[in-house]
């Protein structure tokens, strides 16, 4: 397996609050967190931070592999709740915190499973055969107004609440996390991303790139398209191939 990822604070913003880390634990075992925090001047990259290294940690401390498949989704499930509380804890023991939290793509490939936990509207996709599909479902206000038919996906990328999530790990005490289990082929391609680079780049102009260049150039030209079309938020992107 092959993994790369890149982050970028983009071309607006003080601080970059997103947050990207991952791994190998053997030779047909990866994983990657990307989050990106919201919240205060600081508390944004505070929530993500903590999300990124709590999920790591459990990853890098928990994880043998004697694991079933229950047991890994088990420890994947345990990882993301314990960075909903933390992260929690932290912004009621903080009041310059206060408020923060941040999204939570977590994907982890053990052979050809992939497991994959959700919370908030970052993304992860898969590229089949040049084929583009998004794997998880955003959980924001326009999502829930596209499934109610009030819009359509076309307005909404333009909305003026497109930025509003309705889920986040750290603002509550417990969160509601998506799990996702599915078979992950030889030559797939898996993107987790955050909104800073969904926001400018298309779903056929990503499944172009991924189809059309080196995966190891990929995360770079990604980021460098998402900065060109306008780069006002940070930029995240993490890509594992088999």
């Amino acid at each position: 397996m092959q993994i790369y990822s890149k982050t970028d604070i983009g071309l607006v913003r003080d601080v970059n609050q997103d947050a990207c880390r991952y791994g190998e634990l053997s030779e047909n075992c990866v994983w990657a967190v990307v989050c990106d925090g919201m919240g205060g001047e600081n508390g944004g990259n505070v929530a993500s931070k903590i999300a990124v290294e709590t999920v790591s940690n459990t990853f890098l401390n928990d994880y043998d592999d004697e694991y079933s498949n229950d047991k890994v989704s088990e420890m994947i499930i345990k990882a993301v709740q314990t960075a909903n509380k933390k992260i929690h804890r932290e912004s009621k023991n903080d009041m310059a915190l206060a408020g923060m939290g941040t999204t939570s793509e977590v994907a982890f490939l053990k052979e050809n499973s992939l497991f994959l936990a959700h919370v908030g509207d970052s993304r992860a996709y898969i590229i089949r055969n040049g084929v583009i599909k998004q794997v998880t479902k955003d959980h924001s206000v326009v999502q829930e107004l596209i499934e109610s038919g009030e819009i359509t996906p076309e307005q909404a990328a333009n909305h003026p609440n497109k930025n509003l999530i309705t889920r986040a790990l750290g603002v509550e005490e417990d969160v509601r996390i998506d799990f996702i289990e599915a078979e992950f082929e030889q030559g797939d391609i898996l993107v987790l991303t955050t909104d800073g680079l969904t926001n400018y780049v298309s779903e056929s102009e990503l499944a172009d790139v991924l189809s059309s260049i080196e995966i190891s150039s990929a995360c770079d030209k990604l980021v460098d398209m998402a900065k060109k079309a306008g780069g006002s938020d940070n930029i995240t992107v993490a890509i594992i191939t088999a």
